[in-house]
């Protein structure tokens, strides 16, 4: 993060900045809208006691609820209206993906070009709605039957209240997804990332302070304090540098006769990303394997013998969960990667176009070429992956930290980060782009 930002303003003077005006324009509108974001998660639910609902956190917060309430920050703990969060909408946007590949009529609509994509995305807002209010009709069901040690977390149960949680949540989770293209339009754009990212974000001061605490108190050595901050900062610079790394496959096209003229002949590259799947994998492989301890997080004594047992097993720290964990972030690299890169579509896109990689042939030995590529991409963007994902894990259970660093978390923010710092690079060459168009005409009047 530190890098890239140091490369923007090396690139870019602060005098282009300055007379940006659009671009300030659309900063402010992305911290006014991240701001809003940030008070409604303080907005409660009606008839709820959060009190009960962040207890029960406490107690049980290392399965998928604990998880999603880092990415909430923390409005799943103070049950409030955007407890859900905008995630309904990438679980949708994921499903529509899976569903694009799988289904004809689907992927026939993504080849059409800026119609069939609103057409999916409409599908998209559909499958939203539909997630939130199963969502949230769990949690208001599962709200009635929590009980805390200053009494029930819904003083008042019955439908009424059903009803009320599932529109307020349904409608916090749609507002999101609302203002998050409204970001992406009217602001620095990744609109959707950056409400998730913001989410994380706030988790952090708190988190930190309960390090340092920890460092007064003597639990902690202040040498592993600076141990940790040293490791922090390296574990940053290595996700940036793997995030930004790319395979770049040469690709020439052939020259052309018009007449008596000379076109074509140009040579460029084709960018295949190391990390081709992102931080779905991780996000897949720890949902997965949270759903044993969440369970038994709620039968709690209840439970039967093998689910403790497996309960017991798949905890976080524990030999088999970290062992599964790598198996099927590795797994999900490679399924998530085929989902989103298709080698034989590529390679026909680039014959169609006169394209062809300098001594492999058009057509399938060009397919073959980007898949033997893609599998070696894949291959080292899941160990790194497993690396990052697993490094926190070991932290945890060895240290005894008091807080989820690293893995998909730190994921999110540094590729957020470098996402949004690109949005504005090119938003400041656009203007500068601008500038000296509008010069040129000035000079050809003259």
């Amino acid at each position: 993060m530190a890098s890239a930002a140091e490369q923007l303003a090396a690139n870019l003077n602060l005098g282009v900045f300055s007379k940006a005006t659009e671009l300030k324009n659309r900063i402010w509108f992305t911290l006014g809208a991240l701001i809003v974001y940030r008070i409604g998660t303080y907005i409660p639910v009606p008839g709820v006691d959060a009190s009960v609902m962040g207890e029960m956190l406490n107690q049980h917060g290392g399965g998928i609820l604990g998880m999603f309430d880092v990415f909430t920050g923390g409005a799943l703990r103070r049950m409030t209206v955007f407890a859900l969060n905008i995630m309904p909408y990438i679980s949708a946007s994921i499903i529509t993906q899976l569903m694009t590949a799988a289904i004809p009529s689907w992927e026939a609509l993504k080849k059409e070009g800026e119609q069939g994509r609103k057409k999916l995305n409409q599908y998209t807002r559909y499958l939203t709605v539909f997630i939130a209010m199963v969502q949230s009709y769990g949690i208001a069901v599962g709200l009635q039957s929590m009980h805390g040690s200053f009494g029930p977390a819904v003083p008042n149960p019955g439908m009424f209240f059903i009803f009320s949680a599932v529109v307020t949540l349904v409608g916090g989770t749609m507002f999101l997804m609302w203002l998050g293209e409204q970001i992406t339009a009217r602001g620095v754009g990744n609109g959707t990332s950056l409400i998730i990212m913001s989410g994380i974000v706030a988790n952090m001061p708190g988190a930190l302070g309960s390090l340092l605490e920890l460092g007064r108190t003597g639990a902690l050595s202040p040498v592993f304090i600076v141990a940790f901050m040293v490791l922090a900062v390296a574990v940053v610079a290595f996700i940036v540098f793997v995030e930004r790394a790319q395979r770049r496959v040469h690709v020439q096209y052939p020259k052309r006769q018009v007449g008596n003229r000379m076109f074509g002949g140009d040579s460029t590259h084709m960018p295949l990303k190391i990390n081709t799947s992102g931080v779905i994998p991780p996000i897949f492989a720890s949902s997965i394997l949270l759903i044993p301890a969440t369970v038994l997080g709620f039968s709690g004594s209840n439970a039967p013998g093998w689910l403790q047992f497996v309960g017991n097993q798949l905890s976080m720290g524990q030999p088999l969960y970290m062992v599964l964990y790598a198996a099927m972030i590795v797994f999900f690299s490679y399924f998530y990667t085929a989902v989103v890169f298709n080698p034989e579509e590529t390679a026909d896109n680039l014959k169609k176009y006169g394209g062809f990689i300098p001594g492999i042939r058009p057509g399938s030995a060009t397919a073959d070429y980007f898949d033997r590529v893609l599998t070696r991409l894949t291959t080292v963007g899941g160990l790194y992956l497993v690396a990052v994902c697993l490094l926190p894990q070991i932290l945890i259970s060895d240290y005894g930290l008091p807080f989820y660093f690293g893995g998909t978390s730190i994921l999110i923010v540094v590729s957020v980060t470098m996402d949004t710092v690109t949005q504005i690079q090119s938003h400041l060459l656009a203007h500068q782009y601008e500038g000296l168009i509008r010069k040129a005409r000035v000079r050809g009047k003259r």
